[in-house]
């Protein structure tokens, strides 16, 4: 029973770590990477589909992505769903490849980005710690419905920290190497 407890927030706590690798995957560097345009989408027939759906996507070099659509006509669209979203990047297509140059981060963006960072790992710190809530309060239950005793309630609440500190420093791991990313010119 407490190992079933301790089992699913190590499965949910690894969840939350994978979750902020993805977030942290859209945050762009230095480096030209495909996962940026992870989050456009295109519309495509009357519905929206993700970018990688419609196009190839790869990284020419350090500072410059391209595109090749699957069909010539989505040229445009693509460009205008690239020039639209949030990220401020100015597309040129030439023919039926879009080149993507990746402007080089200012320093007081790169600032920026560090916070955004850190927030990110913020909340997957908040997440972590909301599993570990709950995990407790289930042995808190079992203990209250006599199904576990006082030795095996603490047990598991020591278990469940030593997950969480694991975890914790994961992050802080994570958060620390994107930060160091981040500042490398």
């Amino acid at each position: 029973m407490i190992d079933d407890v301790v089992k699913d927030a190590r499965t949910r706590m690894n969840k939350s770590i994978e979750a902020l690798k993805g977030e942290l995957s859209k945050i762009r560097t230095g480096r030209a990477h495909v996962s940026v345009l992870d989050h456009i989408h295109v519309e495509y027939y009357g519905s929206e589909v993700p970018l990688s759906q419609v196009a190839k996507l790869s990284a020419e070099d350090a500072r410059t992505l391209s595109v090749t659509p699957w069909e010539k006509d989505m040229v445009g669209k693509i460009e205008k769903a690239i020039m639209t979203s949030d990220l401020g990047l100015n597309p040129s297509s030439a023919g039926t490849v879009i080149r993507i140059p990746m402007p080089p981060l200012t320093e007081e963006r790169r600032r920026e980005l560090g916070k955004v960072v850190r927030h990110e790992g913020e909340n997957a710190k908040i997440a972590i710690r909301n599993i570990r809530r709950d995990a407790n309060s289930d042995f808190k239950a079992f203990l209250k419905e006599k199904e576990i005793s006082e030795d095996d309630e603490r047990r598991g609440e020591e278990m469940v920290q030593k997950l969480t500190d694991e975890c914790v420093a994961e992050v802080d791991r994570i958060v620390a190497q994107k930060e160091k990313e981040l500042m490398e010119v």
